[in-house]
């Protein structure tokens, strides 16, 4: 393993590293006040970004096919993901936001060339924004199996209905397709029941019913949306690859968007320690620094070390994808996924309880923050279904016995 970063890599990294200095933080408070003023509009400062960011060539940087993309390795690409996960602005800034990202690499892989010139063009020109839907509100979704919404092939049409939730992205203006993963054939194998298909959002039939809230904020302006899908008719060539395929699609998928969240979060977590550490040296109580009270010297070395440890182990896991894929890293994605999230979560905990109420309120990056950690618990998986993961692998050698 080597994780020395290449000369591209290294370049890359110290010019998103002043972009996100000099023009992405210091316009996070206009971003917000924006977002006050009309919560479901694209900010103007967002677009602006977006225009100087794609002028100076940090754009797409997540995408490794160099056609689409910058043609960055995960290993390469990781620690640009960690820069830009310090910001809430950082992804989109770039165009490296989800679910884009991994709908992109969907479009890319599976997609056909008419579906790719429609949908992939614009998404990776930063026109239009994107949504999938997966999660379903009346079964364990962490089991494909238990999936109700269908996707049928009717003649030369493939017919939805269903309902969704926790459908991220869906509440952006500028949102202009989901994909839909819904039950083709179930008496077919596990892994052949499922289709993925494309749905405009002007299709009849498609509703976004509510905006789901996560610890009362709704993550505007993408959201988290609860969508129902009634006799959605489209035609037959909006099914991705072809119909049975979107389990080995999902899987896919996820490994590369694991590493990209992991090392978001870990910027996020970096952030975090340096706003404990200013608060811990700055603020004083019963006559000393906060850093002198109360085991807090102890809690932010513990942070620190948790932070590296995660960062290595994502490296590692990015290094495993690229010289074996998908294949070779199973156990390694959901090493990450499970550990990352709460790492993240304890570090900014950390943060919040050296703030005090501040770090409750809408003054402080930190409740957002967490309650973002906090969500990615959940999403792409619970901890619970990647422990599994993790222990089966373990467990394999010994399944003799």
């Amino acid at each position: 393993m080597d994780f020395t970063h290449s000369c591209r890599a290294s370049r890359l990294i110290g010019e998103v590293d002043t972009f996100m200095r000099e023009a992405v933080h210091p316009r996070e408070g206009e971003y917000a006040a924006q977002l006050d003023g009309d919560p479901w509009a694209v900010p103007a400062v967002v677009e602006e970004l977006k225009a100087t960011a794609r002028k100076a060539g940090l754009w797409n940087l997540f995408l490794p096919d160099p056609e689409y993309g910058a043609g960055l390795s995960n290993v390469e690409y990781a620690p640009l993901a960690e820069l830009m996960g310090r910001s809430p602005l950082g992804p989109e800034v770039f165009n490296c936001n989800a679910p884009d990202t991994g709908n992109a690499e969907v479009l890319l892989h599976y997609g056909s060339r008419a579906q790719r010139e429609h949908w992939l063009t614009p998404l990776l020109a930063g026109e239009i924004r994107s949504a999938f839907c997966m999660t379903e509100p009346e079964v364990a979704s962490s089991d494909a199996r238990n999936m109700r919404a269908t996707a049928v092939a009717e003649g030369d049409e493939i017919v939805l209905n269903g309902r969704k939730w926790w459908s991220t992205g869906v509440g952006h203006p500028n949102c202009a397709f989901v994909i839909f993963m819904g039950l083709t054939d179930p008496d077919a194998h596990p892994h052949l029941r499922h289709s993925m298909v494309l749905v405009p959002t002007d299709t009849p039939g498609f509703t976004v019913e509510r905006m789901l809230s996560v610890f009362g904020m709704q993550d505007e302006p993408y959201g988290h949306g609860d969508v129902s899908f009634r006799d959605v008719r489209l035609p037959l060539d909006s099914v991705i690859a072809a119909t049975g395929r979107g389990f080995e699609i999902a899987q896919g998928r996820l490994g590369p968007g694991r590493v990209h969240h992991c090392m978001r979060l870990i910027g996020l977590s970096e952030r975090a320690l340096e706003s404990a550490c200013h608060r811990a040296t700055t603020r004083t109580a019963f006559g000393s620094p906060l850093a002198n009270l109360g085991g807090n010297r102890e809690r932010i070395a513990h942070a620190r070390i948790a932070i590296n440890q995660a960062r290595l182990l994502v490296l590692h896991t990015a290094w495993l994808l690229d010289s074996a894929g998908i294949a070779g890293a199973r156990s390694e994605v959901s090493q990450i996924k499970a550990l990352v999230p709460a790492m993240a979560q304890g570090v900014i905990d950390m943060a919040i309880q050296l703030h005090g109420a501040a770090g409750l309120s809408q003054d402080s990056l930190l409740a957002h923050a967490f309650a973002g950690a906090r969500a990615l618990r959940f999403a792409d998986g619970p901890d619970e279904v990647h422990l599994n993961v993790v222990a089966k692998e373990e467990l394999r050698a010994y399944a003799g016995g």
